[in-house]
């Protein structure tokens, strides 16, 4: 039997003019989950996310975290309830330190954090992500993929109960990649929730129990990753080409 819902989208709904950018989007996302939102560019995979984060407002719908509905909520307090993120274009604060960054992280979880406790949490996040070496860089005079690294530290400075990654692994090389779904496994182990779009199948395939596929703004399908990626609907819609070859895909 499944513990309570962590995160629940119920007939979720975001409008720009006439475009339906997420259609009526429902599904639940349970503690200690690694779910994959997946989908072809323009699905709405992004725009679901922003609208968890409260980066755009709902048009229809709900959506509860930990029952609690967040579409009344500005984006500072719904991170301060546990809900972090990265984003598919990084953001990062870029005339400040890489220290300076993940400390800003930190004004606004449960509890804040401030002085030589902030600063000394902040070293181990870098730590964590592969960063100690760079903790008084400049974040504007990192790498791309570094920016990555910090960005993903500045999110765990909120101690989120649920971390929301927006192709994080995206660009990686082939060690990077392995490193990353490496940390993104760790995080799992530590009892962290997480939801993540991505288009690396193999970190779909390595770290996502379960997949919620979306196309046109719409769910096609939900369910355990190895049955949803042979779904034909979702080889045709998601993964696209000749459907024999990418179900082969699906399966490495």
């Amino acid at each position: 039997m499944k513990t309570a819902t962590l995160l629940s989208l119920r007939s979720a709904t975001k409008r720009f003019g006439g475009l339906v950018a997420v259609n009526n989007l429902s599904f639940d996302v349970y503690p200690g989950e690694v779910v994959g939102l997946l989908g072809p560019n323009g699905s709405g995979k992004t725009t679901a996310m922003n609208l968890i984060s409260g980066a755009l407002p709902l048009n229809g719908g709900e959506i509860l975290f930990k029952g609690q509905a967040l579409h009344r909520l500005k984006s500072h307090q719904i991170a301060r309830l546990g809900i972090a993120r990265t984003f598919q274009l990084v953001k990062v604060l870029g005339s400040m330190s890489c220290t300076d960054n993940v400390i800003a992280g930190m004004a606004f979880k449960p509890r804040p954090l401030f002085g030589k406790a902030a600063a000394q949490r902040a070293q181990e996040l870098l730590q964590r992500v592969g960063l100690a070496d760079w903790a008084q860089t400049a974040a504007g005079d990192l790498t791309y993929i570094n920016q990555k690294r910090l960005e993903l530290a500045r999110a765990l400075a909120l101690e989120p109960q649920i971390l929301l990654l927006d192709e994080w692994l995206a660009g990686l090389n082939p060690t990077e990649l392995q490193q990353g779904i490496a940390l993104i496994q760790q995080l799992q182990a530590s009892g962290l929730t997480i939801l993540m779009v991505e288009h690396v199948m193999d970190a779909v395939h390595a770290l996502c129990s379960r997949c919620v596929v979306m196309n046109a703004g719409s769910k096609i399908a939900d369910g355990l990753t190895a049955q949803v990626l042979k779904q034909p609907e979702v080889v045709r819609a998601y993964l696209g080409g000749d459907e024999e070859e990418t179900a082969e895909a699906a399966h490495a």
